[in-house]
């Protein structure tokens, strides 16, 4: 095997304040081209392999999943019609239960560990109770991507508004704003809180508090999604860069770019093993590399379905679940 490089990097000269005008391109370091687009996962060949593990069918065209490890369900976001599918995910071939959303998901996140689960769709964060799966919808101006929750607060990246509405149990909202092309991702470590920008290819520190963004680093040359690990950092796939990103907050730095291959795009952390699990849609291959030392090394390596865009991990039993975008099932691989 090609003996691979991690660069790490520092703050330096890509480090810049998030206080230009949205209303034009800024000319800084973070943006790749005057003309941005989001990065997409890359169209997967058929399959030349057999998946590794066992192949589930699944209704509807998954878009995203995530694992309770407490609750031990295994929730499946699908379109046609919406809805969230939760599994038991020691009894797989069970029906699951089915929760109905206002509109397609395309990421699913725990408030913690026992949910709620946090479903930004359609103009909506819908909150399903777990195990039970009674949803509670709150309505959210624009385009929600993604949710995560922030100390007592919902935090909701709203693409098309630019902006992360903060939610708060009592029914107050407000929103941040400030240097953004496209609120796609956020994510909080507990302590910080961060959006990923995927039309101006960066990573921006939140100031919740105070409701502004603060400093953004560039973010590999299109990056697309990201998790935290259980040491505070943002790891983030660059799928146009072909790379894991490794950022760290409070200040925010890029620690680690790591080459992973062609168009990585969904990742998933296993906090038990230490393991950041990415799905690289350009060869149909799901890729475990444990991250808690200086680089990431490669551990495991598997063959999937086609059009891997979806995976998660069990943190219980360290199972893989890889979902096919064009309707190949649902895989799950035992380590």
């Amino acid at each position: 095997m090609l003996r691979r490089v991690v660069a790490t990097l520092l703050v330096g000269s890509a480090a810049l304040v998030a206080g230009c005008s949205t209303d034009a391109q800024p000319d800084d370091e973070l943006m790749v081209t005057d003309s941005p687009v989001s990065a997409t996962p890359a169209v997967s060949p058929r399959p030349a392999v057999a998946p590794a593990g066992t192949v589930l069918p699944l209704s509807g065209r998954p878009t995203a999943m995530v694992v309770d490890p407490a609750t031990r369900l295994l929730a499946v976001a699908v379109d046609g019609p919406p809805a969230v599918l939760l599994f038991s995910v020691d009894t797989l071939d069970a029906a699951p239960r089915t929760v109905p959303i206002p509109g397609v998901a395309e990421d699913l996140r725990l408030a913690g560990e026992g949910g709620p689960l946090l479903v930004a769709a359609d103009r909506a964060l819908v909150r399903v109770a777990l195990p039970a799966g009674a949803a509670t919808t709150t309505s959210v101006d624009g385009t929600p991507a993604s949710a995560a929750q922030f100390r007592d607060r919902t935090l909701v990246a709203v693409r098309d508004r630019r902006e992360v509405a903060v939610l708060d149990g009592a029914g107050g909202r407000r929103v941040i704003t400030g240097g953004l092309f496209s609120a796609d991702r956020v994510l909080s470590t507990g302590d910080a809180a961060v959006v990923l920008d995927r039309l101006r290819n960066a990573l921006f520190e939140l100031d919740v508090p105070a409701g502004s963004v603060r400093q953004g680093l560039r973010a590999g040359q299109g990056s697309t999604n990201a998790v935290t690990d259980r040491f505070g950092r943002v790891l983030v796939v660059d799928t146009r860069g072909g790379a894991l990103l490794a950022f760290s907050l409070d200040p925010l730095l890029m620690r680690q770019r790591y080459p992973v291959g062609e168009a990585p795009f969904g990742i998933a952390y296993d906090p038990a093993r230490d393991l950041a699990w990415v799905t690289l849609t350009a060869t149909n291959e799901v890729v475990g590399y444990h991250v808690a030392g200086e680089e990431p090394r490669e551990r495991y390596r598997f063959p999937t379905v086609g059009q891997p865009n979806t995976v998660t991990v069990d943190p219980g039993s360290g199972r893989v679940f890889v979902a096919s975008a064009t309707g190949g099932g649902m895989q799950v691989i035992p380590i």
